[in-house]
């Protein structure tokens, strides 16, 4: 301990969200977490559409939204291809360098999409969109952290789908890498003494995807996070805490949606066999885990092969369908590798199609419009014609239950402004109330049972006690983009004024300024290598 106090220490719980607190806090799981909701103001935090992680922790840091910082997903796409996104997609500016322009230096661990790093007063190890040994900033420091806390991993050492580790095993490593970013944390903020903290816990939200909602292993998560967060409390002296997270988490009770299927039937999509497929984790998990730089994702010789014996329709779907009426399914899956199967699948043909959903976390349709897609089909005089057909079609969409599917359907206009709004979804498709899971596989059929039973709900959590804070504010309203105005001005900062977010009531608003655009002087200084060994990880699609 020294006699350093920290202006603003701001925690992530990806995922978080007042329905799973409220739940924990009955079982009695998490009270350090607890106390920061009851000696503070706390309420929920609407998250932004889309709401996943390598889009919302950017906005969330930048306080703007994807149409301005240029995010919207897990993979950028270039033309009909797709790479894995990272920072040097971000473009706006984060919290920590706008602090350094007032001489405040930061310390950031484990937040998503902050690989390579920023050169700041300071330090940042990148956490999930990176490599399992990201460059770090200053160089050398992850070395020291490790050399400090014994070892530091961004991943688990395990593959998903791996039946050799027992699901005790498994929570081990889910328990040690919230340890091992808690530890690296409070280790860092020693050495440097920051003005700014910013830690962020990830296995809060791949608990529920990986153990499907499974209640005692979200416990025994959130109980390691808890005991992280009051040990933060303790050895950081930080004259204000912030907690938030980058959406929420709940129950899909209702059926799977899969919009290329109907978009198939209903004659705008186009299918083919073979093909590297969707976007997907499985393809770069592997190599993302052993550190290894890839920044987008080809077949090899057995998937490709699994490509070309699906054009004379030895499909992983029709073989699949055949193997369950067997009931040899469950007995052959575990030996067939993810990719062959997605090789093997029918997928999209976007240069073929008119109007297809690229990647189901995109939450919407893109348009194959001639000038801006390398084959497109729409020219651009008939584009809102076509769009407007699609809109009005994809509002008629029913559930089985004869519910509408979808709460929203909308121009992408209504959700997105900035440069980079081109590069969004040309319809923004909201399910009703996030409890149908939307999907853009080809399986058949329209409607199907949730791949996942638990998944992102649109509100998280906000929560700020300590110096200065109104603990009695009401944090009705508040967004995602409010984040980094509300810190900023908490900290005597005016906040940049293309922010999208406002200051919420908790502390005063001291106003906005300008700060130099992104690309000026504040540009992150990239070299060469360090741009081809950007990395990122697609955990949801």
């Amino acid at each position: 301990m020294t006699d350093h106090k920290m202006k603003a220490l701001l925690i992530g719980i990806d995922a978080g969200c007042l329905p799973v607190f409220d739940r924990l806090i009955e079982d009695d799981v998490i009270p350090n977490i607890q106390s920061i909701c009851e000696n503070g103001a706390v309420g929920p935090l609407s998250s932004q559409i889309p709401p996943w992680t390598p889009s919302a922790w950017p906005s969330m840091y930048t306080g703007v939204n994807p149409g301005k910082h240029g995010t919207f997903g897990f993979v950028d796409y270039d033309g009909y291809d797709w790479h894995v996104v990272s920072a040097d997609h971000v473009r706006e500016h984060a919290m920590w360098t706008l602090l350094e322009e007032h001489d405040l230096s930061s310390v950031v661990v484990n937040v998503p999409v902050t690989h390579p790093p920023d050169e700041i007063d300071g330090a940042i190890i990148p956490g999930f969109i990176g490599p399992e040994h990201p460059d770090s900033h200053p160089t050398g420091i992850l070395e020291d952290v490790m050399d400090e806390i014994g070892e530091y991993r961004v991943y688990p050492k395990y593959e998903r789908d791996d039946q050799e580790w027992t699901d005790s095993e498994k929570m081990d490593e889910y328990t040690s890498l919230v340890r091992m970013h808690g530890e690296a944390f409070r280790y860092l903020e020693g050495e440097f003494e920051p003005d700014f903290g910013f830690v962020q816990f990830q296995k809060t939200d791949t608990v529920f995807h990986e153990f499907l909602g499974d209640w005692e292993k979200v416990k025994q998560v959130y109980a390691e996070t808890d005991r992280q967060v009051g040990k933060l409390l303790e050895e950081c002296d930080a004259e204000q805490v912030f907690l938030a997270s980058d959406h929420g988490m709940g129950p899909y009770d209702k059926q799977e949606f899969r919009v290329n299927e109907f978009l198939h039937d209903e004659g705008y999509v186009e299918t083919t066999q073979g093909g590297k497929g969707m976007p997907s984790w499985n393809p770069i998990r592997s190599q993302l885990r052993e550190g290894e730089n890839e920044e987008t994702w080809e077949p090899n010789i057995f998937e490709r092969f699994a490509a070309t014996i699906a054009k004379h329709g030895f499909t992983a779907s029709r073989v699949g369908k055949s193997l369950r009426s067997i009931g040899l399914d469950s007995l052959i899956k575990p030996y067939v590798p993810d990719n062959v199967a997605r090789t093997a699948s029918e997928q999209v043909d976007f240069p073929a199609s008119t109007a297809y959903m690229r990647a189901r976390v995109e939450l919407g349709v893109r348009i194959n419009l001639k000038g801006r897609e390398p084959e497109g089909v729409v020219p651009k005089s008939e584009y809102e014609d076509v769009r407007s057909e699609l809109i009005d079609l994809l509002k008629g969409v029913q559930t089985p239950e004869g519910e509408p599917m979808f709460e929203t359907v909308a121009p992408r206009e209504e959700y997105y402004n900035g440069e980079f709004t081109e590069s969004a979804v040309d319809i923004v498709t909201v399910p009703k109330d996030f409890e149908y899971f939307i999907s853009a596989q080809l399986l058949g059929e329209q409607f199907g049972p949730p791949t996942e039973p638990w998944n992102h709900k649109l509100d998280g959590v906000f929560a700020a006690m300590g110096e200065g804070i109104d603990e009695t504010a009401s944090l009705e309203d508040a967004h995602l983009y409010d984040v980094a105005p509300t810190i900023m001005a908490a900290m005597g900062i005016q906040y940049s004024d293309r922010m999208d977010g406002r200051v919420l009531p908790v502390v005063d608003d001291i106003g906005a300024t300008s700060y130099p655009e992104y690309g000026d002087e504040l540009e992150r200084n990239v070299s060469d290598e360090e741009v081809e060994s950007r990395l990122a990880d697609l955990g949801y699609l």
